[in-house]
């Protein structure tokens, strides 16, 4: 099965690369001149404005999607007779277990499920949560099954469907209700009712907050250059688009080869240098690492024409340039973080096409190259949605950062929304405030132009993968790679699955060392040593033997402790020459002195 598995891997990755594709790159409907007609800035006018009610979801799109649900709803009666029968049975289970109640306890008709936070207090399981309860998650089961495997309905819109339902069931889980929660009725009776005084006073406060554009309570106490990215460095090198910070060295050697960092445009960088005790880039630097970490600028309407191959030339290549002025003859370590590392790998492939061997070896931390299956942000990516995404930036020139927060916000809005509305207003408490939650309120931009390129040709049209893509008009081809490559993925991620980054196994020639970390997208990088509960799968293969299916690799890959961070570290000395005298700041020889002290003036600017 396995070697099946393998045969069909290697054949499909054969086809899309036995010769350049012939299929033209799709232009784009940013192109004003190939989508002009009269009234077209009214049309998005209206749209930008109608954004302000729909946020960034399109109307078009769940019009369409629920349309196409009802349509073929309509049209089949035997699944309208299963789900009639269906209902009833559910209905006849609750009735029997409200029964049982009065007889002692009695099993639940159906099971929370583990990553549903809402019911886990005990408390839920006493009469009449219990009811609550039960009702709900039976509710919210049969709508489940009313929205998912119908025949005929496209699996995006029917997808669509199932997404929205329960984010219009998760308002009336009895949870978000104070007599129905079990957690607050007993914390109104212990507190006497201050719980939602505090509760009516945290409203207030994020109200005035957000009014006035400022972070969430708590936040303002991690400032960027203060407490954290505060490792030592500095800006050794500017244009319009980044800021190259080199960081000093702690120790009195340090291997020959740089690391360079890319972490992704929709981020503030330093969620690899948070706290001291919190950071990746201290921890790199205190291994003898030379880092040098890419700072984004923030867009303005100003930058509204940046597309993916600026931010590939300017970006990337222009630091690599830099870095080789500073440390000449020596090739590079390099590291993309999320949309980062796949910037990455379209710059490695460009690189190895045109002869290039700057880069020594690859890391990418949850990144991916296949956007086929690219998690829950697919089930809002289609030719109605981005077109209306468009328009929303073309007003401005930008997508703003929060409704990118937004976004992610609905994928996760038991724990991201409604959890934290129970905890804040209901039972009137504040959660502690971390470095990393703190960053996660700093949001970024998007520049019109690349945005659209960014969802058009890797979500919508899987164009790196397919032989499409361009950098400058120059086809990239991931099959050109063949440095060593160190792929981590988390098993919790929704915004880059981890069967999703397996992928690059499929499109590279190179050794993979590929890691499985048991948390998120965010937290599942920022992995410090020694903190609990950090569990890892790691798994070395070469070329000849990589080929595995996912649920294969993860059968055959060994656990660990602990986080990745030490391994990942050794696989990069593993791969890097013996210990020198630490390189210059900079090199005033060629005009590359330092600018100014890091974090640096980009990331500052909200």
């Amino acid at each position: 099965m396995v070697k099946l598995q393998r045969e069909l891997v290697m054949s499909k990755s054969k086809i899309k690369y036995s010769k350049p594709a012939e299929k033209a790159q799709k232009p784009l409907s940013t192109d004003l001149e190939a989508n002009d007609y009269e009234g077209i800035s009214f049309d998005r006018l209206f749209h930008a404005t109608l954004s302000q009610f729909s946020t960034w979801l399109s109307p078009g799109t769940l019009i369409m999607s629920f349309a196409d649900w009802l349509i073929y709803l309509f049209f089949a009666p035997a699944k309208r007779a299963d789900l009639n029968k269906d209902a009833l049975k559910k209905l006849g289970y609750l009735l029997l277990y409200i029964q049982q109640q009065s007889q002692g306890k009695c099993e639940p008709c159906i099971e929370v499920r583990q990553t549903d936070h809402r019911f886990q207090n005990e408390l839920w399981s006493a009469f009449p949560f219990n009811i609550y309860t039960q009702s709900f998650l039976l509710t919210e089961g049969w709508w489940n099954d009313a929205t998912s495997h119908l025949r005929g309905v496209s699996k995006h819109h029917g997808n669509v469907v199932n997404f929205v339902t329960r984010q219009f069931l998760d308002v009336f889980s009895p949870s978000n209700f104070p007599g129905m929660n079990p957690e607050v009725i007993s914390t109104t009776m212990i507190e006497g009712g201050m719980n939602f005084i505090n509760g009516w006073s945290n409203l207030i406060e994020d109200i005035i907050r957000h009014l006035n554009n400022k972070p969430p309570a708590g936040a303002e106490q991690y400032k960027v250059g203060q407490n954290v990215a505060v490792t030592s460095g500095k800006v050794v090198y500017r244009n319009h688009l980044i800021e190259l910070i080199q960081y000093e060295p702690t120790t009195s050697t340090v291997y020959p080869e740089p690391i360079l960092i890319v972490p992704a445009w929709i981020m503030k960088y330093y969620i690899l240098d948070l706290s001291p005790n919190n950071s990746m880039v201290k921890f790199l630097v205190d291994k003898g690492h030379t880092v040098f970490m890419i700072s984004w600028k923030n867009p303005t309407s100003e930058d509204k024409d940046l597309d993916l191959s600026d931010y590939a030339v300017y970006g990337v290549m222009d630091a690599l340039k830099a870095i080789n002025q500073i440390i000449p003859q020596e090739k590079v370590h390099t590291v993309g973080y999320c949309i980062g590392g796949t910037l990455l790998t379209m710059v490695a492939a460009r690189m190895a096409a045109k002869g290039d061997d700057l880069l020594k070896t690859m890391t990418l931390f949850a990144a991916q190259t296949d956007f086929e299956e690219a998690g829950e942000l697919q089930l809002f990516i289609d030719e109605n949605q981005l077109t209306y995404i468009e328009d929303i930036m073309w007003e401005k020139g930008y997508l703003d950062g929060a409704q990118m927060a937004g976004a992610f916000s609905m994928l996760r809005s038991i724990d991201l929304v409604w959890s934290r509305i129970v905890y804040d207003y209901l039972l009137g408490k504040r959660q502690k405030m971390s470095d990393l939650m703190a960053w996660d309120y700093d949001t970024t931009r998007m520049p019109y132009k690349m945005h659209s390129q960014y969802l058009r040709y890797l979500f919508l049209n899987n164009d790196l993968v397919e032989g499409r893509l361009k950098i400058h008009n120059e086809n990239i081809n991931l099959a050109d790679i063949k440095i060593p490559i160190f792929a981590v993925s988390t098993t919790k991620d929704h915004i880059a699955p981890w069967k999703s980054v397996y992928k690059i196994h499929y499109f590279t020639d190179s050794d993979i060392t590929f890691v499985l970390a048991n948390a998120g997208h965010n937290t599942g990088i920022v992995n410090v040593p020694g903190e609990p509960g950090r569990t890892y799968q790691m798994l070395t293969h070469k070329l000849e033997d990589k080929h595995l299916a996912p649920d294969v690799w993860v059968e055959r890959a060994p656990h660990f402790q602990d986080s990745w961070w030490p391994a990942w570290e050794k696989w990069l000395a593993g791969y890097s020459g013996t210990k020198m005298k630490p390189p210059q700041m900079g090199n005033p020889e060629k005009e590359m002195r330092p600018i100014c002290d890091a974090p640096g003036t980009y990331v500052l600017k909200k």
